[in-house]
């Protein structure tokens, strides 16, 4: 680990570009899976290696570089090594590249990858030009033609936790039913919203007790396909039995007052809401896209049905709706897996012995 204390997270301050060792550019202003990742692992880094975001669509109190502190990049921290610019997008690969061979500046080139596809060419051109490259999972190494590191993204185990109060109980939230499946993210084919829905309509008129709640946003391009989704549901006659609650304050409390959550996603990049969920003491049906498979005990945390495959994905949540004592122990276990295999510091210590093993190999 290095020694170095990382910049002041305070929103005001300006890093003191001496400390300032990695920068982790973000070139996307809306939110994005890679945004979240940034957001939860740089105030953790920032404890133990100094390091500082680039660029827009961040909360104002990361460590944050302004663009007018570009230059200082030319010159090199206190501890004479050269800065990492950590990539996770191709814009933020080419910028790297820009300011470490057009510029010149004294840079070692670090790249995250989670697609799960063949790359381009050019973005194989791209990751040939860095250093080390990170996959987040097995699957995603799979599509890479470089030597690698696999690192699991991990999960905050202070932010996401079993229930503890009378408000992270399902009765709390006023809905009806005693227990309830929820599917959360953005509303649309590509996260299998429609395959949920289908899902709950075939299996709730036999499981009167479960309530099924969606959350998350619908942006305009996809508002048919949810017009559509709540045209079933009302034809199915279960407008009261499966919510849309649109994006809520507080999704956190959401993972702990359902008694089973659901993934249904037709492709993924990694996917955080497992473990978000696992971590939540609550269990997890899953499709395989993403890293999903990676991350769920089959017949002990959670169950994993092929991505897109319909009728697996509801015969898996129907054996929980029957059994609502085993989505109960399977929680439990889910939670032992979370706090064992998938703590955001394990990912963080992770990162930073890739960082160590760059400056080692580049003096």
């Amino acid at each position: 680990m290095s020694g170095s204390a990382g910049p002041s997270a305070d929103a005001g301050s300006v890093p003191d570009m001496s400390r300032v060792e990695v920068i982790a550019p973000n070139f996307k202003q809306r939110l994005s899976g890679v945004t979240s990742t940034i957001v939860q692992l740089v105030p953790l880094q920032a404890s133990t290696v100094g390091i500082a975001t680039l660029g827009p669509g961040l909360p104002a109190g990361l460590p944050k570089l302004r663009w007018w502190q570009l230059p200082s990049l030319w010159r090199r921290p206190a501890s004479g090594r050269k800065r990492i610019w950590h990539a996770r997008r191709n814009v933020e690969m080419i910028g790297g590249i820009f300011l470490k061979h057009v510029l010149r500046m004294p840079l070692h080139l670090v790249f995250t990858s989670a697609a799960q596809r063949d790359h381009r060419p050019f973005t194989k051109w791209l990751i040939r030009r860095m250093e080390a490259v990170i996959a987040t999972n097995v699957r995603s190494g799979s599509f890479l033609d470089v030597p690698h590191t696999v690192v699991m993204h991990g999960v905050d185990l202070e932010a996401f936790h079993p229930a503890r109060t009378a408000d992270d109980t399902f009765a709390a939230s006023g809905l009806p039913g005693k227990y309830a499946v929820g599917c959360f993210g953005r509303v649309r084919a590509q996260k299998g919203t429609d395959l949920f829905v289908d899902a709950m309509i075939a299996l709730l008129p036999g499981h009167p007790d479960w309530t099924a709640v969606i959350t998350g946003r619908v942006t305009a391009e996809h508002q048919n396909f949810a017009d559509e989704l709540k045209r079933r549901i009302a034809a199915a006659g279960l407008e009261k039995r499966i919510l849309f609650l649109g994006e809520v304050p507080d999704i956190k409390a959401w993972y702990r007052r359902v008694s089973l959550y659901v993934a249904p996603s037709r492709n993924e990049g990694f996917g955080l809401t497992p473990l978000e969920a696992m971590a939540s003491a609550t269990p997890v049906v899953a499709s395989d896209a993403g890293a999903y498979a990676e991350m769920i005990v089959e017949g002990r945390t959670g169950s994993v049905a092929a991505a897109g495959d319909g009728v697996a994905l509801t015969a898996a949540i129907g054996r929980y709706l029957d059994n609502p004592e085993m989505a109960r122990v399977h929680g439990e276990e889910g939670l032992v897996q979370a706090r064992a295999c998938f703590r955001l510091e394990r990912e963080a210590a992770a990162i930073e012995n890739v960082y160590e093993t760059v400056w080692a190999r580049g003096g």
